[in-house]
């Protein structure tokens, strides 16, 4: 078993698949609509096979975004997208280049062997990095 796509709920979706297919360079795939429900949604596609999948609503509310990344775990749900990179301060640097907004910049994380960073997308939501020195569990 493996995942195979992560869904994101956005308030305006041409220009998050924008951002993202700028700041990351995903290519697109798969956009649909379902009129009856107001929905449209497409997927970008990342180079492990792995998809983000982008779903805006009509009549979709958004969250307040938090502060920091330890104020984001005080709403349940899924708090965050994690990227895992090889190299944390180029693709960091990148992101704000593109417009990210900086919530912490890269740093070590509580796990020994890894730094990990965050920031937000135009639209709030939280985007780790993480950058292993060494395999998870390993």
């Amino acid at each position: 078993m493996h995942i195979d796509h992560v869904g994101l709920s956005v308030g305006d979706l041409d220009a998050q698949l924008a951002w993202y297919r700028h700041a990351f360079g995903f290519p697109l795939a798969k956009p649909f609509e379902v009129a009856e429900l107001g929905l449209r949604g497409a997927f970008l596609l990342g180079p492990d096979g792995v998809a983000v999948e982008f779903l805006e609503r009509a009549g979709s509310a958004h969250r307040a975004p938090a502060r920091s990344a330890p104020d984001e775990l005080l709403a349940q749900g899924w708090g965050h997208l994690c990227f895992r990179v090889d190299d944390i301060e180029a693709v960091f640097a990148a992101l704000v280049a593109a417009g990210a907004g900086v919530v912490s910049p890269p740093s070590p994380s509580p796990e020994p062997g890894v730094r990990f960073a965050y920031v937000t997308d135009p639209e709030g939501n939280f985007i780790e990095l993480v950058d292993r020195d060494r395999a998870v569990g390993g």
